[in-house]
């Protein structure tokens, strides 16, 4: 591949993102792919990572091949690339075979510039033949750690890629890009995806506007709404499961800020309008699992508050990493109290029970299915996991690590979010349609878009699309939605919307279970490796002694590093919480903004430019001495 001028590069950029130059090693990475090198690119969160494959795949004949694990992101982002004019596409899990097939042809007859698959898509065997017709420019690797078994977030699915290089012509260059990586990971990664050289660009993983803090306290919840109340703007609260995210959003809520919460058992449309209404900032507080944030572009989060530990650095520093994208000052603050340590040593027996467990298991899934020994090989069946957990009086979390080692081991494949498209049928008949009287507006647009776009509804459940809809009805996914229900609650149609199943496959014929194989290097190396990083992740929250943006760089393998001066630790080696001085100013400022018996909510304190603990420091010394009265997160003099 011939490197593109310098000028066309920039001309693409302004174009398209009306940038006027790159960031930080954005060129390098471009440069390098569009001269037919395999690279590696390592960017922080917000460092830009898309821009990296988006532009040179402008720049260059043919066809890139993104690969990317979440449809949410790959559908957002071909959304954002075509309403700047891009030609992009995306194939995924859920669309109807006519659809993947046109989009295939597009790119093979050069319509398509950016093809967007997961990494599922490609072991399919119409992809497969398609491809060795399309011409390609490069393969981009997204979230590239997911290759390496040593890597915090390993996706089985991500090794086929290499394979892929095999259908494509000597010399195709492959971008790989993370946000988390360790020198290990990095290793690994080259390794896996057959690179023919080392070639890495690193930009340093370094946060400087970003506070880092450990708050050791004994009720998180407490802790939480008072870091809320004070400091302003959008913000996100991670917690570990689902129900606990309905129950702090409900706490906050009642703490009277506006919250509400997102995780990955609510419907798509649900989850949609959840994230424009934060997005939009109708929503100030987010309160998620992990399943929210990736690809998530809101620059102005202005705090991250983790309730419990993540399993991994690379896991807490992505999703802190969300706060503070604007450049401007935020706080990713992790709560912890003693039982937080053995929490973390519980999640290395859920992520690996015991072999015999798993093997136990194995069999209960072929009673489940009843499939007999010997017999099962390629059978593939609906995976109700609250039903098969209570069949055989198992826990959610244990079956599923269960099921993802045995996958590990070669016997089964486990998928966990095969989504099926939405169905439509008329229950009415059609000459009853245009006597029916009450429909609202939006319903009726619906209606006529069904009849114009699918044929045979009259007959049999037919599969549709809710973002096609949306575009030939001008209204939104949502609106789309509820229209969708409030016709099938009228029994003028019958809608199944679309769900997230999971699924068992076969993919040996079942064995007796104690003849099951769990080597080193999918069992007991792996769990090794995953306590040493619940262990890393402990130590962090426990290490009082050094820079907390240290501790991370040093993780990642940046040990050239200084203080951040402005994290938890940092903050407490300067002297008694905040110096004395910065204290002192803080009261003053304090006094000097309240009055006039002015009454302010406790977040106006986030204005002033000083650190957060010598304003706390300052408050608390204000309220202790009856000076200033704080109540339900408003300040102001006492009489």
């Amino acid at each position: 591949m011939r490197n593109e001028s310098s000028p066309l590069i920039s001309q693409l950029l302004k174009k398209y993102w009306g940038y006027d130059d790159f960031r930080g090693i954005q060129r390098e990475i471009i440069e390098s792919v569009m001269t037919g090198h395999d690279t590696l690119g390592l960017m922080p969160t917000g460092g830009g990572k898309s821009i990296t494959f988006q532009v040179p795949a402008l720049a260059t004949e043919g066809t890139c091949i993104v690969i990317t694990p979440l449809i949410a992101l790959m559908k957002d982002q071909v959304q954002n690339l075509r309403r700047r004019g891009i030609r992009a596409a995306a194939i995924y899990s859920g669309m109807a075979y006519d659809e993947i097939l046109q989009t295939l042809e597009n790119a093979i007859f050069g319509a398509v510039k950016l093809l967007y698959v997961s990494p599922e898509r490609l072991q399919s065997e119409l992809f497969l033949k398609k491809l060795m017709h399309m011409k390609v420019s490069f393969v981009c690797v997204d979230e590239a750690h997911c290759i390496s078994q040593w890597g915090y977030d390993f996706r089985p699915s991500y090794l086929v890629i290499a394979d892929i290089r095999r259908n494509l012509p000597p010399g195709t260059p492959v971008l790989a890009l993370t946000a988390t990586a360790t020198p290990e990971v990095v290793d690994d990664i080259q390794e896996k995806l057959l690179f023919s050289e080392k070639r890495v660009f690193r930009m340093s993983f370094e946060r400087k506007n970003l506070c880092y803090v450990v708050r050791t306290v004994t009720d998180k919840v407490e802790q939480m709404v008072h870091i809320l109340r004070y400091v302003e703007g959008s913000a996100i609260v991670y917690a570990r499961s689902r129900q606990h995210t309905k129950d702090l959003a409900d706490i906050i809520t009642q703490a009277g800020i506006s919250a509400t919460y997102y995780h990955a058992g609510l419907d798509n449309a649900t989850k949609d309008t959840r994230q424009k209404q934060w997005q939009n900032d109708e929503t100030r507080v987010m309160v998620a699992t992990n399943a929210f944030g990736m690809g998530i572009d809101k620059p102005d989060v202005r705090v991250v508050i983790h309730m419990d530990c993540p399993d991994s650095i690379e896991a807490y520093f992505q999703e802190a990493g969300r706060a503070g994208r604007d450049g401007k000052r935020a706080y990713a603050v992790l709560l912890y109290n003693g039982a937080d340590n053995g929490k973390l040593q519980k999640r290395i027996d859920d992520t690996f029970p015991e072999k015999d467990y798993i093997r136990k298991v194995y069999d209960h899934l072929a009673y489940f299915y009843q499939v007999g020994t010997g017999s099962g090989y390629g059978a593939m069946f609906e995976f109700p996991i609250d039903k098969f957990c209570r069949n055989f009086g198992h826990f959610p979390i244990r079956v599923e690590a269960a099921l993802h080692i045995l996958q590990r081991a070669g016997y089964i494949e486990y998928r966990e979010e095969e989504e099926s498209m939405a169905r439509v049928m008329f229950t009415v008949e059609r000459d009853d349609l245009y006597r029916l009287k009450g429909n609202s507006k939006e319903e009726d647009a619906v209606i006529v878009a069904l009849l114009r776009n699918y044929s045979g509804l009259f007959n049999d459940y037919k599969y549709i699309d809710e973002a096609f809809l949306a575009q030939q009805t001008s209204m939104t996914q949502v609106q789309v939605y509820l229209s969708l229900k409030q016709l099938s609650m009228r029994h003028i149609l019958s809608f199944i919307p679309q769900k997230r199943t999971p699924y068992v496959r076969y993919l040996q014929r079942r064995e007796d279970s104690e003849h099951l194989l769990f080597p080193p290097n999918i069992y007991d190396d792996l769990k090794r490796r995953f306590a040493e990083r619940i262990n890393r992740m402990n130590d962090y929250a426990t290490n009082d002694a050094v820079c907390r943006s240290r501790q991370l760089l040093a993780y990642f393998g940046e040990t050239k590093t200084k203080d951040c001066d402005h994290c938890d630790v940092c903050l407490e080696h300067n002297g008694h919480r905040a110096e004395k001085d910065q204290v002192a100013e803080a009261k003053a400022m304090i006094l000097k903004m309240l009055e006039g018996g002015q009454r302010k909510p406790i977040a106006v304190l986030h204005t002033i430019n000083l650190p957060y603990p010598a304003l706390e420091e300052a408050l608390s010394a204000l309220v202790y001495e009856e000076v200033v009265i704080n109540d339900d997160g408003t300040i102001f003099l006492s009489d």
